[in-house]
């Protein structure tokens, strides 16, 4: 081989054995990369599960709430119109 021929040959060999590294390196960040984005994916949905958790409890507290004022508003402050016979039928006053 010609002189020209090594020093094409070693100069081209270099340059694939840095891109072989430089894959290797960033193949090993990408890695790495890909785990963290994992870790944040999976805190993320605890905190997502977490949000659904309080809301149900919220939304159950609000449900009986509501349903606790409308009782007491139906039957508790609901005065009688007229007086109550014995038998337990009501009369009207005025008659």
């Amino acid at each position: 081989m010609n002189v020209a021929e090594w020093i094409l040959v070693a100069f081209l060999s270099t340059a694939l054995l840095i891109f072989l590294i430089l894959a290797i390196v960033l193949t090993a960040k990408l890695i790495g990369i890909t785990k963290e984005a994992k870790k944040i994916i999976m805190k993320g949905q605890d905190i997502a599960d977490n949000a659904n958790g309080i809301v149900e409890n919220v939304k159950d507290l609000t449900s009986v709430g509501g349903v606790v004022k409308s009782f007491t508003d139906k039957f508790v402050h609901n005065e009688p119109k007229g007086k109550e016979k014995k038998d337990g039928q009501r009369e009207e006053e005025g008659r």
